[in-house]
């Protein structure tokens, strides 16, 4: 019997319903796996944030700030332009400008702005290329704060993570400030207050909404915008950044109009290098003796300094102009001028034989140096070490040595009258010394008076006054060289000073600094001081590091000491400095002129109540200045200049010791 089931039927197909179901099971199984492994990716990726330390991100390189004695800012050290202020030092305009500026879903997001991510991905898309970004402020403060590694999605995925551990540790607040202190603003300058410093000339809490919006527009490409290089391009990123503002609600319409209107003209641009004189060249290395090194390239340090500001600019101007003055003078140029070339010369029925060319090197410049230090407290108030420190930065004032010449004699007087070997009064002849005068085995020493003349007998004080060789070397030798050797060796002249009667005319060398302390023990009625430019260092938190001693070691009589000031008081008056009057010098004083032979060094050494100062000048190689080149009439008036400034008259100046 035949089948009734047609031959042709066809089996029917699955319905379409269970294909789609199993279809979204897969995808719901392959979502699930992906947002798995993102999630074990994301911990990954945080696990190794944890190994960073965050609280290095707060450890930015700054300058140390110098300050005057008067508690005035000076200068700053080197090292990376920066000045870090909290929070509270920067202008809420300028937060909200960054804000929307760079990431204006701040105070909403993790530290990673998903709706940010997606928005750029959009435009990229769109327009081509990655032409828009999505780092949120968080994100950018982890890239610029750690070696993340470079422009790779595994830096990408580390920088999320770093940013999400931020945000869970810090505030908002805290974020903000790390970030505008550590962020670089073109030009060499970093965080907001150098840059507000330095584009606009007021600190960063001062910026008006015009000028914060101009700062917050140089953030994505900070040389390029610079308004010291291109004000016109960072005009058009500012107008960029006040739209965005309104747009945000952040200001209002009037307030916009009123910030596009604002006229800004950046500062004249200033040098990085903050080491222009020699006062913060010799601040820096005396840091690097009494701070470590770690602490210093930290930076943030607050360096108190002795240096008076006013007595250093008259100091530097005084030396300067002086010098010019005795280069201007026919005597000096007339010594120095070069010499002429040779004639040429005729070669026997030759003609003239041509001679090699002969190159003139241009003149040496004179050079001086000067140190001031303040009785009071053993702080240098004032120091230059040459001409120009743009030209030489060589120290003439701590390093160069040089004899000293009579800048000696005080201090062979004032042991004699330690000793009692003479009064002020004591007869001491000015006549030629003979050899029997001269201890046994001593070489032939005739030394000459600087007019060339012997006297008589006169008293012992007139043989300082007048500067004359032949009696400082009589009270030399009666009070006897070990004695004057050894008082030189204790106020720091020298460490060796040998025993020869010329020691008592100042043969041997010493520095301008070791003389002019020397004179500071004559100010100070006895004492030695110590002398130092730091007074004290602070770091960024406010603990001392450092904190000068301001030391007094005794080493003269003190009645030695005030009869040996009480004379040279008359060297002002009678004496080889009788001058400083007519140079301006109004105040009692006491000091001592210094003259080597050939007139190759001049020395003026001198002190009031407050100050004690001293004045070189010379060639660096040694050679005549000029015929009568004396210390009166080279360095005197370089000292009376910087005396008698209006800096140095805040100084006590009533009687000498």
């Amino acid at each position: 019997m035949s089948s009734s089931r047609p031959a042709n039927k066809r089996r029917s197909a699955p319905p379409p319903r269970k294909r789609r179901g199993s279809f979204l099971i897969t995808l719901i199984k392959l979502g699930f796996a992906a947002l798995l492994l993102w999630v074990l990716v994301g911990v990954l990726y945080y696990l190794w944030a944890l190994t960073f330390d965050l609280s290095t991100i707060g450890q930015m390189p700054q300058r140390s700030a110098i300050y005057d004695r008067t508690g005035t800012f000076y200068s700053r050290t080197m090292g990376e332009n920066r000045v870090v202020v909290p929070y509270d030092g920067v202008s809420p305009n300028f937060v909200k400008a960054l804000i929307s500026r760079e990431d204006s879903r701040f105070y909403e997001h993790r530290g990673i702005d998903p709706l940010g991510i997606a928005r750029a991905a959009v435009r990229n898309l769109l327009f081509g290329g990655m032409k828009e970004g999505a780092s949120t402020i968080t994100q950018q403060l982890a890239r610029n704060s750690f070696p993340l590694g470079g422009k790779t999605f595994n830096r990408k995925f580390l920088e999320a993570a770093m940013a999400f551990r931020i945000e869970m540790e810090m505030t908002k607040e805290k974020i903000l400030e790390l970030y505008m202190n550590r962020i670089y603003f073109g030009s060499g300058l970093y965080g907001v207050e150098t840059a507000s410093q330095s584009y606009f000339g007021k600190p960063a809490a001062d910026m008006s909404l015009s000028e914060a919006a101009l700062l917050a527009g140089l953030i994505r490409s900070p040389n390029r915008y610079s308004p010291f290089n291109n004000l016109e391009a960072s005009l058009r990123q500012r107008n960029v950044v006040l739209g965005r503002m309104e747009e945000l609600e952040l200001i209002t319409h009037a307030e916009h109009e009123k910030a596009l209107r604002e006229k800004i003209a950046p500062r004249q641009r200033q040098l990085v290098n903050p080491l222009n004189s020699w006062a913060v060249d010799a601040i820096l290395h005396e840091l690097e003796q009494v701070v470590s090194p770690s602490k210093i390239d930290e930076g943030g340090l607050r360096i108190d300094t002795s240096i008076d500001a006013g007595m250093q600019q008259a100091a530097e101007q005084s030396l300067a102009r002086r010098l010019a003055e005795v280069e201007a003078r026919p005597d000096f140029r007339q010594q120095h001028a070069p010499p002429k070339p040779p004639k040429p010369s005729k070669g026997k029925g030759k003609g003239i034989i041509p001679q090699p060319v002969q190159t003139v090197e241009p003149p040496e410049p004179l050079q001086a140096a000067l140190l001031a230090i303040d009785n009071a407290s053993g702080g240098i108030t004032a120091i230059v070490g040459g001409r120009n420190f743009a030209e030489s930065k060589y120290n003439r004032a701590l390093v160069a040595t040089r004899q000293i010449g009579s800048s000696a004699k005080p201090f062979v007087y004032e042991e004699a009258f330690r000793k009692g070997v003479i009064t002020p009064e004591t007869p001491v002849s000015d006549a030629r010394l003979s050899i029997t005068e001269l201890p046994p085995r001593s070489p032939a020493y005739d030394p000459q008076n600087s007019d060339g003349t012997f006297g008589g007998d006169l008293p012992a004080k007139e043989g300082l006054i007048q500067s004359r060789n032949t009696m400082s070397v009589r009270v030399g030798l009666a009070t006897g060289l070990g004695t004057v050797a050894s008082i030189m060796e204790k106020l720091g002249l020298a460490e060796d000073v040998p025993r020869y009667p010329s020691i008592c005319l100042g043969s041997f060398e010493s520095t301008l600094r070791n003389v002019t302390v020397a004179y500071s023990a004559l100010a100070t009625g006895g004492s030695r001081l110590h002398p130092h430019l730091i007074e004290q260092v602070t770091d960024a938190e406010g603990k001392v590091l450092f904190l000068a001693t301001r030391d007094r070691v005794p080493v003269l009589d003190r009645n030695a000491a005030r009869a040996t000031t009480a004379i040279l008081t008359e060297v002002f008056t009678r004496g080889t400095a009788s001058r400083a009057a007519s140079l301006g010098l109004r105040k009692p004083a006491a000091g001592k002129t210094g003259t080597t032979d050939r007139f190759v060094d001049a020395w003026f050494l001198g002190y009031t109540e407050g100050l004690t100062c001293g004045v070189w000048v010379g060639f660096d190689r040694p050679k005549t200045i000029m015929r009568g080149g004396y210390g009166a009439e080279l360095a005197l008036p370089i000292w009376v200049d910087v005396m008698q400034s209006p800096a140095a008259n805040r100084y006590a100046a009533g009687p000498l010791p």
